[in-house]
């Protein structure tokens, strides 16, 4: 991993601000957690996604990710169409 890929990863999230997508974090022995949100706010060393409550009874709930998660594929994304 070197300061560019971080740089262009920053970046890449930075331009998607406000946009819907489905992410994938893995929590470990191959467990995968997957959930809507959309991406609010980008910060030097993490960013944060609004999570989608799927079954409407609970408020949505803010996650944190760092932009190495992304590198390091623990974090996947992708785009939803809106």
């Amino acid at each position: 991993m070197t300061q560019l890929d971080l740089q262009r990863v920053r970046q890449s999230i930075n331009q998607q601000i406000g946009n819907r997508i489905k992410i994938s974090a893995n929590r470990g022995r191959h467990k995968f957690e997957t959930a809507q949100g959309i991406i609010r706010e980008t910060y030097p060393n993490i960013f944060l996604v609004e999570i989608e409550d799927e079954s409407g009874k609970d408020q949505n709930k803010t996650v944190s990710f760092s932009y190495q998660d992304v590198i390091t594929k623990d974090v996947r994304m992708m785009l939803l169409e809106n």
